[in-house]
């Protein structure tokens, strides 16, 4: 059978993206958010999966025992600007959406969203992760996948992710962008994957303050318990093993869900060079990131 090629990179409105991202923009810009819509927001592979559960169990954990067997998360939760030939589109997903409140979530930078999630005054969930993490986990994931771009080597594929020359723009742009949209957006909750993994109890308590939920001590144990990194490796619901273009043998989804696993990639010249260029580019002096916990 022959393997398709990959697909390759193109500047949209100054960011970097892919025409799966790109081919259903009107109707993702002009998708109808209701009040009671969460946006779950990420760069990617920085927790994404992680936090739609959560929110997915938190919210319909205790409904119907089938849906959590049989339903896959990425119909639960759509991926709002997915379009593939042969595949319903994310919108097309989120407009049928049963439950409410409807999950759903998106990699885009703050400035491409729709403009209604913003007018209905949504509740936005947004993650952020270490750059080093983000790009040593985005590297293996386009190892993997192959419905992204060839991602080259390992020294190759830092350097374009320090350039922005990776699917969704540049990492520095992204968390930038939606910390300075939080400040004028009360409805903007901004997590940590590294404070995820520190204390998950902790950020779960965080979330329902958020959302105003009130779980009993029981339902967010069993949240917890349920998205620990190792029952949802082991989930079919969770892992992503469906997916035709991902190829599990050359690394899993779930790789390693680990913080300062960059260590074992990063050369010391690469993380010279990296340390260099990041403080060129973060210059917001209170959004912080940890690199080790």
């Amino acid at each position: 059978m022959e393997v398709p090629p990959r697909p390759e990179l193109f500047d949209f409105h100054g960011v970097c993206m892919l025409k799966q991202f790109t081919n259903n923009w009107e109707n993702v810009q002009n998708f109808k958010a209701r009040p009671d819509d969460i946006l779950i927001a990420t760069y990617p592979k920085a927790g994404t999966t992680w936090v739609s559960y959560i929110l997915d169990l938190l919210y319909f954990g205790h409904m119907d025992p089938d849906r959590q067997t049989s339903v896959h998360l990425h119909e639960r939760v759509p991926f709002l600007e997915f379009c593939k030939p042969s595949f319903p589109t994310g919108t097309d997903l989120a407009d049928k959406l049963p439950t409410i409140p409807r999950l759903i979530k998106t990699h885009l930078p703050v400035q491409f969203v729709p403009i209604s999630f913003w007018e209905q005054r949504c509740r936005i969930v947004y993650v952020a992760r270490n750059a080093k993490d983000d790009a040593v986990s985005f590297f293996h994931f386009g190892r993997m996948n192959s419905a992204l771009p060839e991602p080259g080597d390992w020294s190759t594929f830092l350097q374009g992710f320090m350039e922005g020359k990776r699917v969704f723009g540049s990492w520095y742009d992204h968390v930038n962008g939606w910390w300075e949209k939080k400040q004028t957006y009360s409805n903007l909750h901004y997590m940590f994957y590294e404070d995820l993994i520190e204390d998950c109890g902790r950020e779960i308590d965080g979330l329902c303050s958020f959302l105003g939920l009130s779980p009993s001590p029981e339902e967010k144990e069993r949240v917890r318990t349920s998205v620990t990194f190792d029952s949802m490796k082991q989930n079919k619901v969770t892992n992503y093993t469906t997916i035709k273009t991902l190829n599990h043998t050359v690394s899993p989804f779930m790789r390693k869900g680990k913080v300062g696993d960059w260590k074992n990639h990063f050369t010391v010249a690469q993380n010279e060079q990296f340390d260099e260029d990041y403080k060129q580019k973060m210059k917001n002096p209170d959004l912080k990131f940890r690199f080790e916990i």
